[in-house]
């Protein structure tokens, strides 16, 4: 399923596009159930665009497969980095503050090519929405993405 190869561009931008107008949304979900930003956003992603490619629907255990390829480098990098960045927040000036948060967009960026990799390896084979299929991983299902936003009414 090396089709999303060529959407890598297309998708991380809609992705960030999604995230901006999310925020507060996206960084509730990864504070308070540890749900992985970038594939939060994917599952969203596939599910908009799956009219016009075709089915993307991705199982529950290919999603955790996701996960589980994304999260050595998410706990022994990103997280460890985000939290040093949070801590030293408030003893750095804008500038350094900014090119610290930059910093942490590159290494999401590699986890985004590692996820895409990944991704490319799977054939979908799930029965429901990505975003579903993901969230159960947190033992949220479609009513709690319906409250919270997540899924367009």
């Amino acid at each position: 399923m090396a089709v999303l190869t060529q959407f890598d561009s297309q998708l991380w931008q809609w992705c960030d596009m999604s995230y901006a107008q999310n925020k507060a949304l996206c960084l509730e979900l990864q504070n308070s159930c540890q749900v992985n930003v970038n594939l939060l956003l994917l599952a969203q992603y596939l599910d908009i665009t799956m009219d016009v490619s075709g089915p993307q629907q991705y199982s529950t255990d290919q999603w955790q497969t996701l996960m589980n390829a994304v999260g050595e480098w998410d706990e022994r990098f990103l997280m460890p980095y985000r939290k040093l960045r949070k801590l030293a927040k408030s003893s750095l000036n804008e500038q350094e503050y900014q090119q610290m948060l930059a910093v942490e967009l590159m290494m999401e960026r590699k986890a985004q090519r590692t996820i895409l990799n990944k991704l490319n390896e799977l054939n979908p084979s799930g029965q429901t929405t990505n975003l579903v299929s993901y969230l159960s991983l947190f033992g949220l299902s479609e009513i709690d993405a319906n409250e919270i936003g997540l899924i367009a009414p």
